[in-house]
């Protein structure tokens, strides 16, 4: 549509400094007369404003204006929670009849976006979107923003940043009117603890009724675990302990209450991750030899192990007359050590140690009961293992996986993995095998030993045991039947992997979760989740996932001949995966565990009415009915009632072609300016 406007446009003769100036004196001379009465002073006046617009050179500008058609935006919510109940139906029938007002409107171009369909784990964010739809909409086009939702808008602005020139910005709410339903949340939970000490998380339950209770049912790592009734709209304490290093998945719901929109938000999951406290460790070393420095410096540069070594240096046996105050040796605390304070360690190590009548029978038997309740136990050898004075002889031979046969073998060999020790976390994937083309080191002598119980995981000269795992009771104990692991240590051909070995070794003695020989387990990596089974017995069964919206998939495995099968599924959606093969089960989080989403799905106008007030728009109920849309002015002041809403009359163009007219031309202007001065001159010679 083409419309006229005009305008005034100034090319002034001499500069506006000097126009003022003039415009200055002039003044002052048409109020010194005025003030002194003198005739003909609105003539003079005259000839002094026509002399000023002949300076100025007044033009009239005649613009041909093309008028530009106004826009409007529709976010529409397309999150989950537009699932629930009628809101879907309301929100695409609210969609069709503002396409077809709008249409009647006329001068109106639509512009409808959705949003909310992608499940951010963030939750509902539509004024972002709103952002990027209005980024090539100048404002004085824009006649406004509808959005339809209910309301829960998770990236709303608050007070000090709100957006302001996008209105009237009118809200079409999907819901009813004081919706009910119940919800659990967590108020904190800590994201991580010490293994064993006391921790809390803070769970409240709100279902807007005034009081009563809930019982709320939890699972841990998916087993059942405790039954908690709480008190509604009150936070409630849960008192537990962490018995694992990684990752413990709290799983918590509450039963339905008497008016549920979902049963999605009666669910929570909690993620906290267990760490240990500093492992202790007790070391007693026999006598001083090569390889207890390798022991010594394995344990003491481990930043989680707290080590504590004893070397018998001064048997009971040794009698060389020296008075004890010059002795600056510290006794061995035996009572203390294994009565006292026996439990507090998580590892025992006997480094070529033999009986000297220094360690009781009575003390035997407390390591023994330790183990048996849960402890470990490590026993390192050489020689004296074959004889009379070995540990075996105690006690402690009761808990050992061999009996010594009493024989030495002194030949060169190289220590190799066993069928099971190709298996075994512990020496599964070190680099080597003692042959081929990385060939660990040659050992020189290796303890006779009968197998009674356990793994043998390294093997000597004639399929000899070398390295023996086994568990006894809730314990765990291991034997290593050779002296000469310090020749790795020392580089001697070659060396091997030494250190990572008895890491390995004494990680798996004090039962660190990622080196257990059955396990289940689901990592997060690049948009996959990569399962992980290892056992001992090589198996192809592929495994079930369950993912956050319970739909299953099952994952096919592959046996790599190490003791591990691995499969992989690609993964779209934020939350919890559990992962089972019918006998081991693991879980995954991706992203945000409880969607924000649906933490409450009542519909309310709170959350965007700061935003709606201060850009001049109203909320309607579309379970009350589609209020009409009309067209308002740029002035008005209101823009929404309580069965209408209003879209901005903006009125923008664009000029597509432009006249202009000269006010003061040539001799013309001059003799009008003449006129008056004429007329000054007569009415002043009366």
């Amino acid at each position: 549509m083409t419309a006229f406007g005009w305008s005034i446009a100034f090319s002034p003769i001499l500069d506006w400094t000097w126009l003022y100036v003039f415009a200055a004196v002039g003044a002052a001379l048409v109020v010194g007369g005025a003030f002194l009465r003198a005739r003909g002073i609105v003539w003079r006046f005259l000839a002094v404003a026509l002399a000023w617009l002949i300076l100025a050179n007044p033009s009239l500008v005649v613009e041909n204006r093309e008028g530009l058609r106004d826009v409007a935006v529709v976010i529409v919510d397309d999150s989950a929670s537009q699932n629930l109940e009628e809101r879907r139906k309301r929100s695409d029938e609210a969609l069709e009849q503002v396409r077809q007002q709008i249409q009647r409107l006329g001068n109106v171009d639509l512009r409808i976006v959705r949003a909310g369909a992608d499940g951010n784990e963030d939750g509902t964010r539509l004024f972002g979107t709103l952002e990027r739809a209005l980024a090539d909409v100048p404002r004085q086009r824009l006649a406004g923003v509808v959005m339809i939702t209910d309301g829960q808008v998770h990236d709303a602005p608050v007070a000090g940043r709100m957006i302001n020139g996008i209105g009237p910005l009118h809200v079409l709410l999907s819901g009813r009117k004081n919706e009910l339903d119940r919800r659990l949340t967590i108020e904190n939970a800590p994201g991580f603890g010490l293994i064993g000490k006391p921790l809390q998380m803070t769970v409240k339950v709100e279902d807007g009724s005034a009081g009563g209770t809930a019982r709320v049912t939890i699972k841990r790592d998916g087993a059942a675990w405790k039954t908690v009734t709480v008190q509604i709209g009150r936070p409630v304490n849960v008192e537990f302990q962490l018995d694992k290093r990684g990752t413990t998945f709290f799983e918590l719901e509450v039963e339905a209450g008497p008016r549920e929109l979902t049963l999605d938000n009666n669910r929570a999951v909690v993620a906290i991750n267990g760490i240990r406290d500093r492992l202790r460790v007790l070391l007693i070393s026999g006598e001083p030899h090569a390889g207890q420095r390798s022991w010594r410096n394995i344990l003491k540069s481990d930043p989680g192990v707290d080590l504590v070594h004893f070397t018998i240096l001064r048997p009971p046996e040794k009698r060389d007359y020296t008075p004890i105050n010059e002795l600056s040796l510290i006794s061995f605390p035996v009572r203390e050590l294994f009565e006292e304070k026996l439990d507090q360690f998580d590892l025992i190590i006997f480094d070529r140690y033999r009986r000297r009548g220094i360690i009781r029978n009575d003390y035997y038997d407390n390591i023994v009961k330790y183990v048996r309740n849960g402890g470990a136990l490590l026993v390192a050898d050489g020689p004296t293992f074959a004889g009379p004075t070995s540990v075996f002889q105690s006690p402690l031979g009761d808990i050992l996986p061999a009996r010594p046969t009493g024989e030495v073998i002194e030949e060169p060999f190289r220590p190799a993995k066993t069928d099971v020790g190709k298996r075994h976390p512990v020496t599964a994937a070190l680099p080597g095998d003692g042959t081929g083309a990385r060939p660990w080191g040659r050992w020189y002598r290796i303890v006779g030993a009968q197998l009674r119980n356990g793994h043998v995981l390294l093997q000597g000269p004639g399929a000899r045991p070398l390295m023996i795992v086994d568990r006894v009771e809730k314990g765990r104990v291991a034997l290593l039947l050779s002296d000469q692991i310090w020749l790795w240590d020392r580089g001697y051909e070659g060396g091997g992997p030494q250190a990572e070995m008895l890491r390995r070794f004494a990680h798996w003695l004090m039962k660190e979760p990622e080196l257990e020989e059955e396990l289940l387990s689901g990592t997060i990596r690049a948009g996959r989740l990569d399962i992980v089974r290892r056992s001992m017995t090589p198996s192809n069964a592929p495994v079930k996932v369950t993912g956050p919206d319970n739909k299953t998939a099952d994952v096919p495995m592959a046996d790599r001949g190490d003791g591990t099968a691995t499969g992989a599924l690609p993964i779209t959606k934020p939350g919890l995966y559990r992962i089972t093969d019918g006998k081991l089960n693991a879980m995954a989080a991706v992203g945000s565990l409880n969607a924000k989403e649906m933490e409450d799905v009542r519909t309310t106008e709170a959350k965007l009415k700061p935003v709606v007030d201060a850009n001049q728009g109203s909320f309607a109920w579309l379970a009350d009915g589609m209020p009409e849309i009309r067209r308002v002015g740029r002035e008005d002041r209101t823009h929404g009632g309580t069965a209408w809403i209003g879209l901005r009359q903006n009125g923008d163009y664009v000029v597509t072609g432009i006249r202009e007219l000269p006010l003061m031309v040539g001799f013309a202007a001059l003799l009008l300016a003449m006129l008056p001065l004429l007329f000054a001159w007569r009415r002043e010679g009366k």
